[in-house]
Order: structure tokens, then sequence, then C-alpha cells
């Protein structure tokens, strides 16, 4: 009798453990299937911005040089592979401030841009927004992949360990 009380307690200890492992897995898995949407989010609000940085080169509002550095700086950073995704996208931020911010920007195209420069200036926000959410979510996986439990058994399987997208992403004073 005290044998099979032994085992059914180890049963259940098991059971209790491998429920635990299961959530945690469980858990893991939200959390990269979390990080792959921001990312896609993130990736959106970047070629939607390079779109409107674009749009606003090829409009012929800018004098040509500034448009040939903003259209450069957004086909850049519309091409970039994954390694030089985050340089590409700050260059692109630099330039649109670059352009914005100059001294009489605003006077000397008066209402002809508004609609245009609003657009940028959600675009740009938007961005700021998804940079700072995939980032959380990242750091949320980065946590829980550092756990004891984690790094012990494959919970994560192959998924890689997601990294931080650090980008200038000050937008351009456009009010």
């Amino acid at each position: 009798m005290d044998g099979l009380l032994t085992l059914l307690l180890w049963l259940a200890a098991l059971f209790l453990v491998s429920i635990y492992v299961s959530w945690r897995a469980g858990r893991l898995d939200r959390l990269h299937a979390r990080v792959d949407l921001a990312r896609a989010a993130l990736d959106g609000a970047l070629v939607r911005r390079a779109a409107v940085a674009l749009e606003l080169a090829t409009s012929q509002l800018l004098d040509p040089a500034t448009s040939l550095v903003l259209a450069t700086a957004a086909h850049a950073a519309r091409t970039a592979d994954a390694e030089g995704r985050e340089f590409a996208e700050s260059d692109l931020s630099r330039a649109l401030r670059a352009v914005v911010d100059q001294p009489g920007f605003h006077e000397a195209l008066g209402d002809r841009v508004g609609p245009l420069l609003e657009e940028l200036d959600t675009a740009a926000q938007k961005v700021a927004f998804a940079r700072r959410f995939y980032n959380d979510a990242a750091s949320a996986t980065r946590i829980a992949r550092r756990r004891i439990l984690a790094r012990v058994l494959p919970l994560a399987g192959h998924a890689p360990m997601p990294e931080f997208f650090e980008i200038d992403d000050t937008p351009p004073a456009l009010g």
C-alpha cells in the first residue's frame, strides 16, 4: 500500500511538472508569434514611411538636390538587406529631418504640401510606435528564453532569438 501511494505521488508530481513545462512552451510559442506579428507591423510602417518620403521627393515641391537626397535615402531604406536595414532607416530619418526642418521650409511651400506632410507625420509616428511595440515583444521573449527551464529544455524549438531593432526614428518637426 505504501508503494502504491508513493507511485501515485510520483505520477502526480510528474503530471504537474509536465503541465507546467507544456504551459511554458506554449507561452514561448505565443511570445514568438507576437514578435513575428510586431515585426510585420514594423516592416509595414517602415515601407509606408519610405513610400511617403519618396512621394515627397518626387512631388516637384523640393529643389532637385534635396529631392535627390531624400529619394536616395528612401530607396536605400526600401531595398536594404537585413544587415543594413537599421542604418538605412536611420539615414532616412535624418534625411527627412534635414529636409523638413530647414529654415523656411514650411513658409516656402505653404498649403501645397500640407496633406503630404500630415501623411508623413502619421507614417513617422507609426514607425516609432511599431518599433517600440516590436522591441517590447522582443524583450519579453528574450526574458522568457533566459529562464532556466527554457535553457535546459528546448522549449523554443528552432526559433531564433529575437533581436532588437534600433533606429533613429525621431520624427521631423512638422507642426
